[in-house]
């Protein structure tokens, strides 16, 4: 384990990572994750955390409390996934990314134990996290679930607070196939007597919520029963409006502990989350003219909110840049992307994408205007020399998609 790139190729490599092969790497129990901790010497018991979960929403809340936390001069741990670019994006301190010495450092200080008991990318990612924070003593670390909640490595850890921030139809086979199924697993994060934030009520999961938080003794805020907040984000997705309040509630509840953030730290929080995180691809202007917008959306709740917000714009023409996933249920997407829209389609390059002749053969049969590309890189060059500047171009389906061209 020499420099950094290998190192970092040897993680991807060695163990399975669930945002390139899919279901396959998905682990249904903790216990390597409680081994690699004990192995760790528990670093997770050195700090305090905020627990995040949800199907939508989740990485723009736990971004946004970080900023707010940093505002509020507290030594702020952030973990999120998945990156964009560099693998370092999902562990941050105060906004800047863990050190390439420091992924070298864990790795080679752990390769034989990481060998020796098959631990999975995401198994591995958790475990370095919370000892870099512990290393750096952050005062608080916001913590993202990856899959699920019940059973994502995450949650070996006793926050503060627990976030849901909503749930949709998303990773079915690993779930369930309702909504109430994918709630129950994402209610997993729900710990005795701790204060757990729900996003947004719905019809199906609230009585789960209710069930579960009154089985654990814990407090249940539903953010959306609070006063609308009235705060502005450099984050401009329409969904933004949803988060901050749920973000709102989460810091209510944190001054209530003991936590000392100011009106003024929120404002400011909210309004710098990019600058303080470096948090991109939700609703991101790339350029102006023509308009060319990058969100992660890729579900189906997550793509409504989006598609109306790029419907709204009114332009003369969307050209919309698309790649997706194997395992995407296309038949729940299709009816809400915009119909008068040109598509240039290509595959992601990772081991999940879909098949661009695969994906524009379903597109044509359902009635689009398609046209297949061998990259990601060629289809958006195309689209950028056909758009006019009254038109717009919106790259998006895969946070994998939105990675490439960023």
């Amino acid at each position: 384990m020499k420099n950094y790139s290998k190192t970092v190729e040897w993680m991807f490599q060695q163990l399975p990572m669930y945002q390139r092969v899919g279901a396959s790497a998905y682990k249904k129990d903790l216990s390597n994750t409680l081994k690699l901790a004990a192995h760790l010497q528990n670093p997770h018991k050195n700090f305090k955390t905020i627990h995040v979960a949800g199907t939508n929403g989740k990485g723009s809340v736990s971004h946004m409390l970080a900023s707010v936390l940093q505002e509020a001069g507290y030594k702020t741990g952030l973990y999120t996934s998945p990156h964009l670019k560099d693998f370092r994006e999902r562990i941050r301190i105060n906004g800047k990314m863990i050190s390439e010495d420091h992924v070298v450092e864990f790795i080679q200080n752990n390769e034989s134990f990481l060998k020796n008991n098959q631990l999975s990318f995401f198994e591995m990612t958790v475990g370095m996290a919370f000892w870099y924070f512990d290393l750096a003593e952050v005062d608080i670390a916001v913590i993202e679930v990856g899959l699920g909640g019940r059973l994502d490595s995450t949650n070996i850890i006793t926050p503060e607070v627990s976030i849901i921030t909503n749930i949709g139809m998303d990773h079915t086979a690993q779930l369930g196939n309702t909504l109430a199924e994918i709630a129950g697993e994402k209610a997993g994060i729900i710990k005795k007597s701790t204060p757990v934030i729900i996003g947004k009520k719905q019809l199906e999961t609230t009585k789960v919520f209710k069930r579960i938080a009154s089985e654990k003794a814990a407090k249940i805020i539903f953010a959306e029963d609070m006063e609308p907040p009235g705060l502005g984000s450099d984050l401009k997705g329409a969904y933004q409006k949803e988060n901050i309040a749920t973000v709102l509630a989460a810091i209510s509840e944190l001054n209530k502990l003991g936590w000392n953030i100011s009106a003024e730290s929120i404002q400011s929080g909210i309004s710098k989350v990019k600058d303080n995180t470096g948090l991109r691809g939700r609703w991101e202007i790339l350029q102006e003219k023509p308009l060319v917008i990058c969100d992660t959306a890729h579900n189906a709740d997550g793509l409504k909110i989006t598609m109306k917000q790029l419907i709204d714009l009114n332009k003369e023409t969307i050209h919309f840049v698309i790649g997706v996933v194997n395992d995407k249920n296309l038949e729940e997407i299709f009816p809400i992307l915009p119909k008068k829209a040109i598509y240039y389609v290509s595959k992601p390059e990772v081991p999940r994408g879909l098949d661009a002749g695969i994906l524009s053969q379903r597109m044509l049969k359902f009635g689009f205007e398609v046209e297949a590309f061998n990259s990601l890189s060629n289809a958006y060059q195309t689209a950028l020399k056909r758009a006019s500047e009254s038109d717009v171009i919106y790259v998006g389906g895969s946070t994998f998609t939105v990675a490439e061209i960023i």
